[in-house]
């Protein structure tokens, strides 16, 4: 819970950003530097939508992107992607860590050839770096959705549906990633926080929709399942329906795919937590240009959501933060 006032409290913001860039460009040599993006997995939407940023400020900025990861999101096949790229010598590395622990030592491995790193979406240890103490704080700098934050909403957005009050049930199929671990931690404090009325049930499961559908046979009054990401909501949601309980459970996802519009409109999923990756690559690529460009970056820096549901998912301006592929 340290990192979450970490990251509440930086922000560049895009005309900051910008300006903190042109200054750099200024100043930079011309050398022409290359960076490595290695995203949690290269199939899913969320990370094309993140890739797409970081190439439009690498185009910005006249910088190399290069794109390489893993079409699973585990840290064995993430593993032999990253000391590939590590070969390769980038002049910095941006990576979305498939898992806390099992990255710390390989990406040391970047950090002792001399490569910065700055973790994207997710972090290795707690995510707070640069403290000079414990034994994951070597990276720069970790971009990312404050994922805490975003549980919070997600809480505040379930509660707001099913009127305040019932039993809820949170689906984290993957625990021991950072992202959704803090999701989860960030909904269940802010139920018992501000809802009193709201009953939180979360046990381990290794699949949603047999976890849905277990929940569902012990508490036939369920009132609301948040799934810690679109994996587990879908699952949960699948479940939901061949329970024949479509309709009774309302369903928040977290991430928002094309996909998803069908979802919301077809009442499968009722609210969906957007994040901006996008944001999360342009950040990612503008910090790693200002470090080689002499300049310092911070820690941490946050990017922002949006909340989706049958409201508003036409509108343009929502539009605008679905993942596309």
């Amino acid at each position: 819970m340290e990192r979450r006032s970490v990251l509440g409290g930086v922000g560049l913001g895009l005309m900051g950003a910008a300006s903190l860039l042109t200054a750099g460009k200024a100043r930079a040599d011309t050398r022409s530097f290359t960076v490595a993006l290695i995203p949690g997995l290269t199939t899913d939407a969320f990370y094309i939508t993140m890739h797409r940023g970081a190439q439009a400020a690498a185009g910005a900025l006249g910088v190399k992107l290069v794109f390489q990861g893993a079409p699973a999101f585990n840290a064995v096949e993430q593993v032999p992607v990253l000391d590939a790229v590590i070969a390769r010598k980038p002049d910095a590395l941006l990576i979305a860590p498939t898992d806390k622990v099992q990255l710390i030592e390989p990406l040391r491995g970047a950090f002792n050839a001399g490569i910065p790193v700055i973790t994207v979406d997710t972090y290795i240890g707690t995510g707070v770096y640069q403290t000079g103490s414990g034994n994951a704080d070597f990276p720069l700098s970790y971009i990312a959705s404050n994922n805490t934050l975003g549980g919070q909403m997600a809480a505040r957005a379930l509660a707001k549906a099913i009127g305040g009050k019932g039993k809820v049930y949170v689906s984290n199929v993957q625990p021991g990633v950072s992202t959704t671990d803090e999701r989860e931690w960030g909904f269940i404090a802010e139920m018992k926080k501000e809802y009193p009325g709201i009953t939180v049930l979360n046990d381990d499961a290794n699949k949603a929709a047999s976890q849905a559908q277990s929940v569902l046979a012990r508490n036939s009054d369920l009132a609301g399942i948040f799934g810690a990401n679109l994996f587990s909501a879908m699952g949960a949601a699948n479940g939901i329906q061949q329970s024949g309980s479509a309709g009774q459970v309302k369903v928040v996802a977290f991430d928002a795919p094309q996909t998803i519009i069908g979802n919301i409109k077809s009442g499968l999923i009722d609210i969906a937590i957007a994040q901006h990756p996008a944001e999360i690559g342009w950040f990612g690529v503008a910090a790693a240009y200002a470090h080689l460009t002499g300049q310092s970056i911070p820690p941490a820096i946050a990017t922002g959501f949006t909340v989706i549901d049958k409201s508003n998912v036409d509108d343009a301006d929502i539009q605008k933060f679905i993942y596309s592929s």
